[in-house]
């Protein structure tokens, strides 16, 4: 059932017959006298809207035939990530996307400015280490501790930390918690850095290898000490 307006249609006749009426009985050959009808015929109508208004009903199927809405589009945050082809490297990008949609979220419900400054960090490493992997799918391995524990136990701390927050209430219990949980975050900063680190180790020993090579050329064409630009 569906409550309905229904508009009443006598008002209407009203001024119709206020203007049958003027032609009949007074003059309408000059402006003035067809505003004066014009005027005539407002009284009418809001007369009769006095008299007749409105009336509303029930009806049944009147919600059932209303307009749908057109579906909402997703949001970019809905849309699922495009497969690179490797089921792993795919996971690895979803958890990504979950991981940092959760620090973002206890950023947003954390007061603290330091524990905030600190989430921020987690949530850009955190970006920066599994693009890193996903862009070389060999060094999966490297990260596979930091997947399954570090990185889990991070969020699980975090979400202990803004529950406690969030009641409100200062105890032993509550307070002593949080204040672990502030000290290891400095710990956990460390960590996570390292692991973005650890994962260009291969690379630094290469770019030092080739540096090594150069110069031990440049020595021997008696190019060594040289400066760009150099006589």
């Amino acid at each position: 059932m569906a409550y309905v307006k229904k508009r009443s249609v006598l008002p209407v006749y009203f001024v119709g017959g206020t203007w049958l009426a003027w032609a009949l009985f007074a003059p309408l050959y000059r402006p003035s006298h067809y505003i004066m009808a014009a005027l005539a015929s407002l009284v009418a109508y809001y007369g009769g809207k006095m008299i007749f208004p409105d009336r509303g009903c029930e009806m049944e199927g009147a919600a059932q035939a209303a307009p749908q809405e057109p579906p909402r589009p997703a949001s970019p945050r809905e849309e699922k990530p495009k497969s690179t082809g490797n089921p792993e490297i795919d996971a690895l990008l979803a958890e990504r996307g979950r991981a940092v949609g959760e620090m973002r979220r206890l950023n947003d419900s954390i007061e603290d400015a330091k524990i905030s400054a600190q989430i921020s960090h987690l949530e850009s490493t955190t970006g920066k280490i599994i693009d890193t992997v996903a862009a070389n799918p060999g060094k999966l391995p490297q990260i596979r501790k930091f997947m399954n524990y570090y990185l889990p136990t991070t969020l699980k701390l975090l979400n202990a930390y803004d529950r406690m927050d969030s009641t409100g209430v200062s105890g032993a219990n509550i307070d002593g918690t949080k204040g672990k949980i502030e000290d290891m975050l400095d710990t956990i900063c460390t960590a996570f850095t390292r692991q973005l680190d650890d994962l260009y180790g291969e690379e630094a020993l290469d770019v030092s290898a080739e540096i090594k090579v150069m110069e031990q050329m440049l020595a021997q064409e008696g190019l060594g000490g040289m400066t760009l630009g150099g006589p």
